[in-house]
């Protein structure tokens, strides 16, 4: 439990200026970008007065920095200003697409770390045999298709084809957990295929650079059981480098949501980037931007610290 309180404090002390400087830059998006609230509502007809007189109204002529603090300020307590769209409150906006982008990408996640450490345990365990040159072509094929590529192919075979699962939309959970899995199986298991590679892949690696160390060979010297040396020394010391992976795979989850959300209709937070970007709509997109930091920020403190507990040499940094 010290061992973990040290690594999560080393992490926050690290990820707390980088949520700084990246909200900072996040807020700079509207000075460099030029766009106004004017722009949306105005249109290109609109006169420097009308121009002049809307910025006021946003608060859009006072100092940089003290437009910055007061959306820091607004910001850490959960309010993410309003929508120079339609004036809409940004956080309910987020929520809405958030609870679409997180069902997807969490299924996908677990997808990729159920499949990824599967074929990366069978591979390790029956390594230099067809089987594991079987499963490390398999990942290495399925990590070079895209995502939009896979989810087309997936509504074409499995909703249009069989029938087994709707095409499109979205419907919550409070509404059955039958039909909110059904409709986003198929956006997950498009979006899984890169994390389960990388996963069995590193998982593999890891896993037979394991194998090869002094303390394996000592444990079987000593008479120790297959399965006991697996979970005690090889699992314990060779899966850091997939439980690293997975801190990396998590931005491309919500990432390649965008493509993924189109394709399936889903109005989710990555859908409501790409519009929001389409607009010119610098609030929102500067709540998404936050949003997704502090998520990703988050996940990887939880990496971290899962990660300096199951395995111990990456809490000596070795």
């Amino acid at each position: 439990m010290r061992r973990a309180l040290s690594i999560l404090a080393h992490s926050v002390a690290i990820f707390v200026p980088v949520f700084l400087v990246a909200t900072f830059v996040t807020f700079a998006l509207r000075a460099l970008s030029g766009l106004s609230p004017a722009s949306l509502q105005l249109g290109e007809s609109a006169t420097p007065e009308a121009i002049a007189q809307i910025e006021r109204q946003w608060g859009l002529d006072r100092p940089f920095l003290t437009q910055y603090l007061d959306w820091f300020g607004d910001m850490v307590t959960g309010d993410l200003g309003k929508s120079w769209y339609n004036g809409a409150d940004i956080s309910r906006l987020l929520v809405e697409g958030a609870a679409i982008s997180l069902s997807v990408a969490g299924l996908a996640l677990l997808i990729g770390v159920v499949f990824g450490f599967g074929f990366g345990v069978l591979a390790a365990l029956r390594r230099t045999t067809w089987v594991d040159r079987a499963i490390t072509g398999f990942m290495t094929f399925i990590s070079v298709m895209p995502s939009f590529v896979v989810g087309i192919a997936l509504v074409g075979v499995f909703a249009v084809g069989l029938g087994w699962f709707p095409s499109a939309g979205y419907s919550p959970a409070e509404r059955g957990l039958g039909t909110w899995l059904a409709h986003i199986t198929l956006p997950a298991i498009a979006l899984s295929f890169d994390t389960v590679s990388d996963v069995a892949r590193q998982l593999r690696a890891g896993l037979v650079a394991a194998y090869r160390e002094n303390y394996v060979t000592g444990a079987v010297v000593r008479g120790l059981g297959p399965r006991r040396i697996f979970f005690r020394h090889v699992l314990r010391n060779g899966v850091g480098p997939a439980l690293a992976v997975l801190g990396l795979k998590f931005p491309n989850l919500l990432g390649g949501a965008v493509v993924t959300e189109a394709i399936f209709g889903m109005a989710g937070f990555g859908q409501f980037a790409a519009n929001s970007a389409q607009r010119g709509d610098v609030p929102a997109v500067q709540g998404v931007l936050v949003v997704s930091v502090v998520l990703v920020v988050v996940f990887n403190l939880i990496v971290n610290v899962v990660l300096a507990r199951v395995a111990p040499a990456s809490a000596r940094g070795v």
